[in-house]
């Protein structure tokens, strides 16, 4: 995948730089052969990670499924020669119709706009999964899911593991719990190949914690503090290990934190982002003394450690906003503490 370049120019150089494979990433998706079908392609991972298993193996078929609201991204992907198919997947009819597949990424969610339209969310987050899991029982299926599932955790002891109890706050966090759930009884009741990616927080530059922080900081807005600390992991280092974990997929239905290995101080971050910047940097509230966080030794473990390290990350993203490089205009909502999205 490196060496990493010291910027990044453009979003061209960035999805490239992002859907680099490793060897190992070949390895592991060599053990999980056939068509990939990934769910829910066009958010924010989606792209990245369909170019990723498509350069990690270039004859493998890969359909990439959304309804393609941006102008321009289907055409794009195409060019990278991804297979892409337009269906609303809340439509019996249209999931039915779509391709079977060995192996599936399902990446379908909803989490902005939950509060007030709650019932979508729990649609989308649970029914869909239930669903998708039906409709590819004979597959692999590996899913997203969120560190938000977690209760929140004091910051001066060891982050919470798979172990802990989850304890969501709010319908969006408690949804995606059920989708943990709808997936797990697939597997214990049919025996679906099931694996779940509880990750927190993806970076790209053009979105994620780093970037908001880093916005903040650039336009002189004071940085909250409420939620004072965080998690954060290289996107493409996120993608590869969802990638790799269809060759885990099993009836068990693992599910493994991801994220990075520091707990990160956002009042650090804005510091760093200032010096970076050359900004004076301001700050609204107090760390509470607990925050979402998870332990990811895990993943870890299964995949080794992530491959960009925080002050890489934290340099780039200083240097893309600084740059006044492409935003996606979804703020994270990092410093929400009552689950409200």
């Amino acid at each position: 995948m490196g060496p990493w370049p010291a910027r990044i120019a453009d979003e061209t150089v960035l999805e490239e730089v992002m859907s680099r494979p490793d060897p190992a990433l070949v390895a592991d998706l060599a053990r999980a052969p056939g068509d990939l079908l990934v769910l829910g392609a066009a958010g924010k991972m989606g792209p990245t990670l369909c170019r990723l298993a498509k350069r990690a193996d270039p004859t493998r078929r890969v359909v990439a499924v959304a309804r393609w609201s941006e102008a321009g991204l289907r055409e794009r992907m195409e060019g990278w020669g991804i297979e892409c198919l337009a269906a609303d997947l809340m439509d019996d009819a249209a999931l039915a119709a779509l391709p079977d597949a060995p192996n599936v990424v399902f990446m379908a969610a909803r989490k902005f706009g939950s509060t007030g339209n709650e019932a979508l969310t729990w649609a989308m987050n649970v029914q869909l999964p239930a669903r998708v899991a039906a409709r590819w029982a004979a597959s692999r299926i590996v899913f997203f899911s969120t560190g938000n599932v977690l209760p929140m955790w004091p910051v001066n002891g060891p982050m919470p593991d798979e172990a802990a109890a989850p304890s969501p706050i709010g319908d969006y966090a408690a949804s995606c719990l059920g989708r943990e759930r709808a997936f797990q009884h697939a597997a214990a009741s049919r025996g679906t190949a099931c694996f779940g990616i509880r990750l927190n927080y993806a970076i790209d530059l053009r979105y994620g914690v780093l970037h908001d922080v880093a916005t903040k900081v650039a336009t002189g807005t004071p940085v909250p503090l409420a939620m004072g600390h965080a998690n954060v992991i290289w996107q493409g280092d996120a993608n590869a290990w969802t990638l790799r974990a269809l060759a885990r997929a099993d009836d068990t239905c693992p599910v493994l934190n991801v994220t990075g290995p520091e707990t990160v101080s956002i009042r650090w971050m804005a510091q760093q982002f200032g010096q970076l910047l050359g900004r004076e940097v301001s700050f609204a509230g107090e760390e509470a003394p607990t925050a979402l966080l998870s332990n990811a030794g895990r993943a870890f473990a299964t995949f080794g450690y992530p491959t960009v390290p925080l002050l890489t990350l934290v340099g780039w993203v200083a240097d893309w906003v600084a740059g006044g490089g492409r935003a996606l205009g979804k703020a994270t909502k990092f410093e929400v503490r009552d689950g409200r999205f």
